[in-house]
């Protein structure tokens, strides 16, 4: 069996709304990596499209688009982790040997019917995610006392980041007192505190070992998978609603399987759907004690979202993952520019929930 590498990757610009269909949206990256290693092309034996469209036979209409004729080519469907799920598939199918080379793709838009939980009438009446976000903001200032500001301040660091992100939905510094002045949406949860379901589209490539050292690029390897799926429906998904209980259970199994720990851990990409989602993930993550990750927020002991997480850079639902595997892997192959990490960074992390963390993917990315 094969270690897998990932040897190529590429956003598309997020935007509130764009003219593209989806098809032509998701190209756009894949079009940006087969100009740089266009004999890609005649190698990719396998195409995943991540998406929560409707569009049916979608990862061949796009495989026809971009002139591809793999072996294997399937759609992914979890809504929010899609595209993480869509790489633990990838990441399977090479290490088995069933292919050699896989491309990657997510791509949303912002119409996307993965936006709201209609099945699950468990929510009653509060089918939009902020209004779970506000049960977890709240069951966890109860507990352990966070506070509105603390909350707030990701939102300000998430933002920050992404103003050096050309690739980002908002580049618009934004401050403290601009997030708690902003409309309440779901008590105690502000409109600043909500990612932005946008149109956008990212892409990798991933390849076996033998492949990977022929490329003249700076490999970066997958050396650790953790995914849990607790339920479908709310109703199941916390005891008390200060923690995810998946994402704990996933996280124990990628640093099990990368044979590492919280404290070795450089660079995180997270799942900040919400503000109160990224404090909540770094205790279940174990970067934070239980109980202190409103505090955590400012001590900037490891780098968090460095691209501006969902709230600075958008949340194309399908894409989301495969765009957090592309940050992680820009950052430890030395390639994000502006953005780049001037600590070196050996190890990075990929944190992706989906329906409110009923499902969570935890994924562990390496330099070597």
């Amino acid at each position: 069996m094969s270690d897998v590498a990932i040897v190529s990757h590429k956003s598309g610009k997020f935007r509130k709304k764009s003219s593209l269909p989806l098809m032509e949206l998701a190209c756009e990256p894949c079009i940006e990596i087969l100009r740089e290693f266009p004999q890609f092309r005649d190698k990719i034996d396998c195409v995943l499209f991540s998406t929560t469209s409707p569009v049916q036979y979608s990862s061949a209409i796009l495989s026809e688009y971009l002139g591809i004729t793999p072996k294997i080519s399937q759609r992914i469907d979890n809504l929010c982790n899609s595209g993480t799920h869509a790489i633990i598939s990838a990441y399977s199918l090479i290490r088995s040997g069933l292919c050699e080379m896989a491309l990657v793709v997510g791509a949303d838009t912002s119409e996307t019917e993965g936006k709201k939980l209609k099945w699950d009438v468990t929510r009653g009446e509060f089918a939009f995610p902020v209004h779970w976000a506000g049960l977890f903001a709240k069951s966890h200032m109860r507990k352990y006392g966070t506070t509105e500001d603390q909350m707030a301040m990701v939102s300000v660091k998430n933002r920050s980041n992404a103003i050096s992100n050309p690739k980002a939905l908002f580049t618009t510094k934004i401050t403290l007192e601009d997030v708690l002045e902003s409309q309440k949406i779901a008590d105690p949860v502000k409109l600043l505190e909500c990612s932005y379901v946008c149109d956008g589209a990212s892409a990798v490539i991933m390849t076996n070992k033998e492949n990977a050292k022929k490329i003249n690029c700076n490999p970066v390897w997958l050396t650790g998978i953790g995914t849990h799926t607790e339920s479908a429906s709310f109703a199941k998904i916390s005891e008390d609603l200060s923690s995810i209980h998946s994402a704990k259970i996933a996280a124990n199994m990628a640093y099990k399987m990368a044979k590492i720990e919280p404290k070795d851990i450089d660079l995180v990409e997270l799942h900040d759907a919400f503000t109160i989602m990224e404090i909540l993930a770094y205790e279940d993550l174990g970067l934070t004690k239980v109980g202190q990750g409103g505090k955590f927020v400012t001590e900037n002991q490891v780098v968090i979202n460095s691209r501006g997480g969902l709230l600075g850079t958008g949340h194309p639902i399908g894409a989301t993952g495969v765009a957090q595997v592309a940050e992680i892997s820009e950052q430890l192959s030395g390639s994000a520019g502006n953005r780049q990490i001037k600590e070196p960074c050996k190890i990075g992390l990929v944190h992706n929930l989906a329906a409110a963390g009923s499902s969570a993917v935890v994924v562990v990315m390496g330099t070597e």
